[in-house]
């Protein structure tokens, strides 16, 4: 690998921005380490691109930068960025992600449902007492 790769994810309202380099395996999400980032589950789920790349892991340094959105929403997009990066950096690794999780390449689309006028909730519809 050569040079910076800078790539992004998104998950719901949270954004990441994932700058990889030539290291020694060293991963920081906002300035703190992997081993120090939110929950053992998800720890597990950020390092799954990293399992899947192999030997690769060990020779990149990764900066990731996310904002916005809860603690899941935010692993997510800085997991889909970070295997953007690892694609970027080796193309046979494409094939993999896929074949384990179309979502570490693909951004999930999914979004919450607005509310609607003059009701509480986004969909289900109040019940009406008719006596």
């Amino acid at each position: 690998m050569k040079g910076t790769i800078h790539t992004h994810g998104k998950r719901k309202m949270a954004i990441a921005r994932a700058t990889i380099r030539p290291g020694k395996g060293l991963i920081k999400i906002n300035g703190q380490n992997l081993t120090n980032f939110g929950t053992e589950i998800l720890r597990l789920r950020l390092s799954e691109p990293l399992i899947l790349a192999g030997d690769l892991a060990h020779k990149i340094n990764a900066d990731i930068i996310v904002q916005s959105g809860g603690v899941n929403g935010q692993t997510d997009a800085a997991r889909l960025a970070l295997a953007r990066a690892l694609v970027k950096c080796d193309d046979k690794l494409k094939k993999t992600f896929e074949s384990y999780d179309r979502l570490l390449l693909v951004a999930d689309v999914r979004r919450k449902e607005t509310r609607k006028p003059n009701d509480s909730k986004a969909r289900a519809a109040r019940q009406k007492s008719y006596r």
